[in-house]
C-alpha cells in the first residue's frame, strides 16, 4: 500500500477518533452518508462531461475518501477494513476478465459481455443461497438508481431470458398504446394516482425503446436538459436586449426566439 494511501487512512482513523476527532464524522453512519456518496458520484460525472481535468481529479478524491469513510465505519464494527475492499474488487476483477488474466479467449465482445453476466449470475446465486431465498433475475438492480437508468436496466435483465420485443415496431406500438393510455386518463378526468400510473408507463417503455437502439435515456434527457437550458437563456438574452420581462412577452414572442434558438445552437453544435 503506497504512503499515501496509507496517510488519507490514518486521516480517516483521526477524523472518526472517539475522543479527539471531529464531532460531524463521528456521529456519521452508513446511512447518513450515503447520500454525500450519490452527490460525490454525479459531481465526478459533471467534471466529466465539462470536460475540467483538474475538477475531475479533486472529485475522484472525493469519492474516494467516501469510500475510505464507509470501510472505517466498518472496521470500527469488525466487519471488513478498506484492505478487503480493494482485494475484493481486484478478485472480482480478475475473475470476470479471463481473457486477460488467463487463457480464456473470446471471440467478440459480445461473447466478452456474455461472460461477465454469467460471472455477475454466479454472484447472485451465491447470495441468494447465502441469505437462504430464492434468485430473481432482476436481483441487485440497485433501487435508488435514477429512474430511467433503472427502467433501462430492469428491462436489459429481462430480455436476457427472453421476456422482450424482438422487434423494435413491436416497442414503438407499445409507446404508442401507452400515450393513449395516458390522453384517456386525462380526457377521463380520473384520479392523480392513475394518471401517474399511466405516464410512468409511458415513461418505462420510452427507456425499453432507448435500450433497443442501445441509447442510454438517461444521457439523453440530460443532453436534452442542456439543449432546453441553451434555448431558455437565449429567449432570457433576446428579452433583455429588448427591456422586456418575462410578464411583458407574449408566448408567441418566446417561441418565436425559441426556433430561433433551435436554428442558431443546431448550427454551433
Amino acid at each position: 500500500m503506497s504512503n499515501k494511501i496509507k496517510k488519507l487512512l490514518s486521516v480517516m482513523r483521526q477524523l472518526r477518533h472517539p475522543e479527539s476527532g471531529c464531532p460531524w464524522d463521528r456521529k456519521q453512519t452508513y446511512e447518513s452518508i450515503a447520500p454525500y456518496t450519490i452527490e460525490e458520484a454525479y459531481e465526478v460525472e459533471d467534471a466529466v462531461e465539462r470536460k475540467d481535468i483538474e475538477a475531475l481529479k479533486s472529485e475522484l478524491g472525493d469519492l474516494l475518501f467516501q469510500v475510505v469513510f464507509y470501510s472505517q465505519i466498518a472496521n470500527e464494527d469488525g466487519e471488513f477494513s478498506f484492505d478487503d475492499v480493494v482485494e475484493a474488487i481486484t478478485e472480482k476483477m480478475v475473475k470476470r476478465h479471463p481473457h486477460v488474466f488467463s487463457n480464456e479467449t473470446f471471440h467478440n465482445a459480445e461473447e466478452q459481455t456474455n461472460n461477465w453476466e454469467a460471472h455477475k449470475e454466479e454472484e447472485r446465486n451465491r447470495r441468494a443461497a447465502l441469505q437462504k431465498r430464492s434468485i430473481s433475475i432482476l436481483d441487485d438492480v440497485p433501487n435508488n438508481l435514477p429512474a430511467l437508468v433503472r427502467a433501462k436496466k430492469l428491462t436489459k435483465r429481462a430480455a436476457r431470458v427472453g421476456f422482450d420485443w424482438p422487434q423494435t415496431d413491436q416497442v414503438i406500438a407499445k409507446i404508442d398504446e401507452e400515450l393513449a393510455e395516458v390522453k384517456a386518463e386525462i380526457y377521463a378526468n380520473t384520479s392523480q394516482n392513475c394518471l401517474e400510473d399511466e405516464i410512468g408507463d409511458l415513461l418505462f417503455t420510452v427507456a425499453n425503446l432507448a435500450r433497443h437502439y442501445k441509447i442510454d435515456p438517461e444521457t439523453a434527457l440530460k443532453k436534452t436538459n442542456r439543449k432546453f437550458i441553451d434555448r431558455f437563456h437565449f429567449i432570457e438574452q433576446k428579452l433583455e436586449a429588448s427591456g422586456m420581462s418575462f410578464e411583458d412577452a407574449s408566448l408567441e414572442l418566446m417561441e418565436e426566439h425559441w426556433q430561433t434558438a433551435k436554428t442558431m445552437l443546431l448550427k454551433i453544435e
